[in-house]
């Protein structure tokens, strides 16, 4: 017997079918082994020696792979085939053998980009040792992280505020999210008009704009204002009288070819435009596909590897692919040889593959039955652009005409089709925030020669003003992380939620925002810690790891030329950098309660303007955007404050507007703007309160008890007020899934109480 080991249950499983008795596939659980959670960890002043742990919670899954091991012939290590996965299995091996449990049992690892039996089986049958390049590049990397860590939080805890964190990766991420905000308040908005002719030629209408005017070309900004605009509009009305004249007419013909296979960012912005799906929720989805879903036949993994920054197809796949297209589409929409893609990416890994479907056989449709609505879509995303890249190009015909009305005075109509559709029978890429003036869309012109002259139906002025660089949305970050080179494509998802959970940013419409902290951390790292959130400098120190992967550098060398730099940094800011300096922004403007100056200062629910005479002078006022004088506090009409009597004031707090005291800080009383709404279900834990519908701070529903803090139990389904037939819990919840529909489901985990639910549909599917 060999003992296999993976990191998830639902790997093992897959690999299990494929493998057959001869193996016995368990699961590690991910990481068995984590540096030790304090100073320490990592010892500069002795060649970085780094001081592992067993993660507790791994424990009981170490010990089971140790007492399977006993009876096992070898031991076989099949975890990830990225630098993570690398590091997995040596910390188990290192484990094992530090407790003298693998003894002369032979260790082999295995890789496999995806889940099939031919390429387990291949694997298994092929095996390596343990690569230590790629293993000291993820200990480099850990190295990194935590020096970064438990040198630069505590210097914001005492330069900004307890409880902050900075980190290697995220913190120029965070600097792209603020310098973007910067750009957006200082721009400033222009007014310009634009020019189109409504026209008609044989009955069918189109539309023209304005190109040359007075024998002079107009450009963006040639028409400022509105007076102008009706100047330029009646003159080009009285030069026409009534007709447009063809002058020139232009068709041209050209290609568009498909996009290169997913790899883990372009995946992560296409699931994000077209799917609406965040990067963790992209991820997590990709792994279930990657580690295997019943598909009828048993479990079998759906996609290749999904961390990738390779374009690469297999040739199996390539020549499967090609087959298909053929036999689907006819041979006419298939290239006379295979596409090849060049990666982006610097020092991408080529033995990877791109993110591909398992087999192009596996017909989306065919298997929607076995997958959730998430799993299904987002195979479909990776299924359709996989084939494309196969296919062949499209052809889009286009034609521009020029039509002038009097002398100087030129209008252009432009229009395309699609002659050959090609690849985009099958699939389009998604775009980014402004069109690249690239338009796909059907839009013919009638025929026109010339000479011609057309009917103009009436010229419009149009005013339009210049929009200021949208922030970023998950898709744009990602990829402006992949184009500075920051990061790697495991670490997107990551750093993404980081900055959300440190509330360094929040999403508002989907775009990342940064917070009040957020700004104040990306100021202090950028004046005191510049070097370390530069781009560049981040984007060196990743193909540095890359290196060490390829076994071009040593770990050590780079981690000590990073650390004394570093540490002479951070000691300088400890002991010259004042607090003051951190938290406060001097104005110039004088304190209108005691003349003192005034100042940007970061508070409790953010920044706002304040004495800096505090806590002497007590004057503060709302800080706003354009540095005008806010609006005045909203008083709650015939309410008074319950606790004190004071005046009850609509506020503005970390997490949006509330109703607060103005008595504030003398009296804390607060309570939400609009009161939840009362589900009217005793609470089954206190029973004393009821339980009330409420928005998290990420606008996600729950049901809570109206008595919190005193009563903390919630639930995320909506509750009903029956007890469970199982195990007598006073309420059920109402939970509604794509794959089972609605169900009154037990709250208690341990119960696993659920049944169906009849709704109005069932029923009638029921009675029809």
């Amino acid at each position: 017997m060999n003992l296999v080991i993976v990191e998830s249950p639902a790997k093992a499983k897959t690999i299990q079918k494929y493998l057959g008795p001869d193996f016995d596939v368990i699961a590690s659980y991910g990481h068995v082994r984590d540096l030790i959670p304090k100073e320490g960890a990592v010892d500069p002043e002795h060649g970085f020696e780094m001081k592992y742990q067993i993660i507790e919670r791994n424990e009981k899954h170490v010990q089971a792979i140790a007492k399977k091991l006993k009876d096992a012939d070898a031991l076989y290590l099949a975890t990830d085939p990225d630098r993570e996965g690398e590091a997995i299995s040596w910390h188990l091996y290192e484990l094992l053998k530090a407790r003298r449990q693998i003894g002369k049992k032979p260790v082999h690892r295995v890789v496999f980009n995806e889940i099939t039996k031919r390429a387990v089986q291949e694997a298994v049958a092929n095996p390596r040792e343990l690569a230590y390049d790629l293993v000291n590049a993820q200990q480099a990397r850990r190295a990194l992280d935590y020096l970064v860590g438990f040198n630069l939080s505590p210097l914001l805890w005492k330069k900004v505020r307890r409880g902050l964190s900075a980190g290697r990766v995220q913190s120029p991420a965070l600097r792209l999210i603020c310098e973007r905000e910067i750009e957006i308040e200082a721009f400033v908005r222009q007014e310009y008009w634009s020019i189109e002719a409504d026209c008609d030629r044989a009955a069918r209408p189109f539309m023209a704009r304005l190109i040359e005017f007075g024998g002079a070309k107009v450009e963006q900004f040639t028409i400022t204002d509105g007076d102008r605009a009706a100047v330029v509009q009646g003159a080009l009305e009285a030069a026409a009288a009534g007709h447009l004249r063809v002058e020139q007419v232009e068709r041209k013909q050209r290609k568009r070819n498909p996009a290169p296979p997913f790899i883990t960012s372009t995946l992560q912005q296409e699931a994000a435009r077209k799917l609406g799906f965040t990067a963790q929720r992209t991820m997590r989805v990709a792994q279930q596909l990657y580690e295997g879903v019943d598909v009828g036949g048993g479990a079998v993994g759906l996609i290749s590897y999904m961390r990738t920054d390779s374009v690469n197809l297999a040739q199996e796949a390539v020549a499967e692919i090609r087959l298909y297209v053929s036999e689907r589409y006819g041979a006419n929409h298939l290239p006379e040889q295979p596409r090849l893609y060049k990666t982006k990416a610097k020092n991408a890994q080529e033995a990877h593959e791109a993110i591909r479907p398992t087999s192009i056989l596996r017909e989306p449709k065919e298997i929607k039955a076995f997958l959730s609505a998430e799993q299904f879509r987002l195979y479909e995303l990776v299924w359709k652009r996989t084939l494309a890249c196969q296919m062949a190009h499209a052809l889009i015909n286009q034609v521009s005409v020029n039509l002038s009305a009097g002398t100087g005075n030129t209008f252009r109509a432009t229009g395309s089709t699609v002659a050959e559709p090609g690849f985009m029978r099958v699939y389009l890429e998604g775009r980014d925030d402004a069109s690249t003036g690239d338009d796909d869309e059907d839009s013919m012109l009638p025929p026109m020669d010339v000479g011609d002259l057309v009917d103009l139906l009436g010229i419009r002025s149009e005013q339009h003003f210049t929009e200021p660089p949208p922030r970023f949305s998950e898709a744009t970050l990602i990829k402006a992380l992949e184009e500075y080179g920051i990061g790697r494509p495991s670490t997107y998802a990551s750093i993404i939620s980081t900055l959300q959970d440190r509330e360094y940013a929040v999403l508002d419409a989907k775009r990342f925002k940064p917070t009040d902290v957020g700004r104040v951390v990306n100021k202090f790292l950028t004046e005191h810690f510049r070097t370390y959130v530069d781009y560049d400098f981040t984007a060196r120190l990743e193909d540095e790891l890359d290196a060490v992967s390829r076994g071009e550098e040593e770990w050590v060398p780079l981690l000590e030329n990073f650390w004394r730099p570093f540490k002479e940094r951070i000691d300088h800011t400890q002991e010259h950098v004042k607090r003051s300096d951190v938290t406060q922004e001097r104005i110039d403007e004088l304190c209108p309660k005691c003349g003192g100056p005034l100042s940007i200062r970061l508070g409790r629910n953010g920044r706002f303007i304040g004495c800096t005479n505090y806590p002497e002078c007590d004057y503060t006022r709302d800080l706003t955007v354009d540095g005008a004088e806010p609006e005045p506090k909203e008083v709650i009409e015939g309410r008074v404050c319950p606790d004190c009597g004071s005046v009850l004031e609509v506020k503005n707090g970390r997490y949006g507007k509330f109703i607060g005291c103005s008595g504030y800080p003398k009296c804390k009383h607060i309570e939400p703007l609009e009161r939840p709404e009362d589900t009217g279900v005793a609470c089954p834990k206190c029973g004393k309160g009821t339980l009330q519908k409420k928005k998290s701070r990420r606008g996600k529903f729950f049901y809570s008890c109206s008595t919190y803090p005193k009563c903390d139990y919630a639930v995320w389904n909506e509750p009903i007020a029956e007890p469970c037939p199982k195990c007598g819990w006073p309420v059920l919840t109402l939970k509604t899934t794509q794959r089972k529909g609605a169900e009154r489901v037990c709250p208690q985990k341990e119960c696993g109480f659920s049944e169906p639910v009849e709704t109005a549909d069932t029923a009638a599917d029921a009675e029809g």
